[in-house]
């Protein structure tokens, strides 16, 4: 089964999976806490317009998805709050805006994008190496911001009200946290694309959720099964090859349905 680690391009995709984990094990506990899904799948397709942005500029396409994600997460979280609009009106706007957005940018880019369908649908067998370096900081950046708003993440993620009579400033801690959404939907970008990559921010945690509520255990459980089911996936796609991304998604779903019939069987 190892053996196809021999070669350079699955040595880089293996370290991918390991660094999507963290992302999505440790910022995909609040996604599912919080219930916040929705809001994620926004944050994902909106990063489009970034993508888009780096092919007209020239750049690294997952470079120019920072600034773009984190701003339209932003975005997201605070435009209900100052004009009078629901939350999911925002981010159904900002998720069609963003993609549209990307469109247009692709459509101005001179010559032809030939990696493109790997951000759609993800190609984690086609990371390069200064994409793992990127995934990287952004995994150092999150843990490092979970580490000192752990408290207050979790506050807000049980109960927004109480937290803010408590003096924690929620709408502030809220955005923070978003914005760590929006840098983990980089992470995953090149390993599932930005259509799967929903299933990456929630099924680890939602399958550790069953067994448990404490959060830090939580974390560490979903990042362990994220990389196993994720190292999962990758060996079947190269082993039958299937498209990466799509196939860890279906590992992840299959884990998820035997998880809840595990638990069921147990606690009856």
């Amino acid at each position: 089964m190892l053996e196809f680690l021999q070669y350079q391009f699955m040595q880089n995709a293996f370290i991918a999976a390991i660094l999507v984990s963290i992302a999505c094990g440790v910022v995909g506990t609040y996604v599912v806490i919080k219930k916040i899904v929705f809001i994620s799948g926004g944050i994902s397709h909106a990063a489009f317009g970034g993508i888009g942005l780096g092919y007209l500029l020239g750049i690294n396409p997952v470079l120019s998805a920072i600034p773009f994600s984190v701003v339209s997460a932003v975005l997201m979280g605070s435009l209900g709050k100052k004009v009078e609009l629901s939350e999911d009106a925002a981010i159904g706007i900002l998720w069609s805006v963003g993609m549209a957005l990307g469109i247009i940018f692709i459509n101005l880019s001179p010559g032809y994008a030939p990696d493109l369908f790997s951000y759609l649908f993800g190609s984690i067998l086609t990371v390069p190496y200064q994409d793992l370096l990127i995934m990287l900081v952004l995994d150092l950046i999150i843990l490092g911001t979970v580490g000192l708003f752990h408290r207050e993440f979790t506050a807000i993620s049980f109960d927004e009200e109480f937290a803010e009579v408590m003096g924690v400033p929620s709408q502030l801690i809220y955005i923070i946290l978003l914005a760590l959404v929006a840098l983990s939907v980089v992470v995953l970008i090149k390993a599932v694309g930005i259509i799967l990559i929903i299933a990456l921010l929630t099924i680890p945690a939602a399958i550790s959720r069953q067994f448990t509520h404490h959060i830090p255990r939580l974390m560490m459980t979903s990042v362990i099964l994220g990389v196993i089911l994720t190292s999962m996936g990758l060996w079947l796609s190269y082993l039958f090859n299937l498209a990466s991304g799509a196939t860890i998604v279906l590992v992840l779903g299959a884990a998820f349905f035997i998880s809840a019939i595990l638990k069921k069987i147990w606690y009856n």
